[in-house]
């Protein structure tokens, strides 16, 4: 899929208190097999992904295009965030969209759960987003059921537009943008 939007990396990596976020590189092609085998990181995005798979499939650099983001702590990636192209696939509710053409995807290592670094992180990378594109919305799914998933995306600023049934559970659907609107 060719991504429309007219969005190019930042000419150097987004530095925050604690962390780095930059574009991939060889050296983390093992942390995104780690992330993506994690029965804890799959427990809400349908179950781990084979290792074995991972290993035939993931490129020598991962993620490489606009939008995708390594997370770095003290050198080592602990994650992962994508501001990706939005191409709803569930049928349903126009309101996906009509809502925006970016989504926001997140993976973090179990390890570095509970300590603020996806607030962090995403901020961050929303904060460039906006800054890139002003007033382009950002659309977030996320299961009811991921507790600190759903309070991420309040922490975040997004709006809930509507929940669904899909996949066998409760989904959220939201939207943030880096415009504020009027009162």
């Amino acid at each position: 899929m060719t991504d429309p939007r007219p969005v190019a990396w930042p000419t150097a990596p987004i530095k925050t208190e604690r962390l780095v976020l930059r574009e991939s590189e060889a050296r983390d092609r093992a942390a995104v097999i780690e992330l993506n085998a994690s029965p804890e990181v799959g427990t809400y995005l349908g179950g781990p992904r084979p290792r074995a798979e991972l290993e035939r499939t993931v490129p020598e650099v991962p993620g490489r295009r606009p939008g995708w983001f390594v997370v770095e702590l003290d050198g080592a990636m602990i994650g992962t965030i994508q501001l990706k192209p939005h191409a709803p696939e569930l049928p349903g509710s126009n309101h996906r969209r009509e809502a925006g053409g970016t989504e926001l995807g997140y993976l973090f290592l179990p390890e570095a759960w509970g300590h603020g670094f996806a607030t962090e992180a995403c901020t961050a990378a929303l904060d460039w987003f906006g800054g890139a594109l002003p007033g382009e919305p950002v659309v977030l799914y996320t299961q009811t059921a991921n507790v600190r998933s759903m309070c991420l995306a309040a922490k975040l600023g997004f709006t809930e537009l509507e929940r669904f049934e899909a996949y066998g559970a409760e989904q959220w659907f939201g939207v943030w943008s880096s415009v504020t609107p009027p009162a």
